[in-house]
């Protein structure tokens, strides 16, 4: 198989903080300097929850409680520019943020908590201001039901 044929799976979070939204300013490629969520590459035998709060935390030093599932996302190869190279797959959850200041790390170059309108203006793709506002959803209904 050749290694443009293989398929990325990556894992995200939408972390809450109050009313605000854990943001991070991407410092590699693909989407270098373009603002997103946390996340990055599932590994071999890791669990995806595992793994999505090993991003958040090597991202941005955050620790977090995941609420649920947002969806499953894919990025096709040449879209959004050419900036995507392969078949990628994105988890996306939503969280809840339990301690940590965020500090840019690993493939961040600048993360912070903003509100959910900055949010959504900083995000240049449309499926993460999809799962963005899916995740407040998510998060509004499970507060409902506790």
């Amino acid at each position: 198989m050749d290694e443009k044929e293989k398929i990325f799976i990556g894992v995200g979070a939408v972390v809450f903080r109050g009313e605000d939204v854990l943001v991070i300013k991407r410092g590699k490629p693909p989407f270098l300097g373009k603002w997103s969520i946390p996340g990055g590459g599932l590994h071999y035998g890791e669990r995806i929850e595992d793994a999505v709060r090993r991003e958040v935390r090597e991202e941005t030093g955050l620790e977090i409680d995941i609420i649920g599932l947002i969806d499953v996302f894919e990025a096709a190869p040449g879209s959004h520019g050419g900036e995507v190279s392969v078949h990628t797959l994105l988890i996306d959850y939503v969280a809840e943020w339990v301690s940590g200041e965020p500090q840019a790390g690993d493939d961040a170059a600048e993360a912070e908590f903003v509100d959910m309108d900055t949010a959504i203006a900083r995000f240049s793709w449309d499926k993460t201001r999809e799962a963005l506002l899916r995740a407040a959803e998510i998060r509004e209904a499970a507060r409902k039901g506790s």
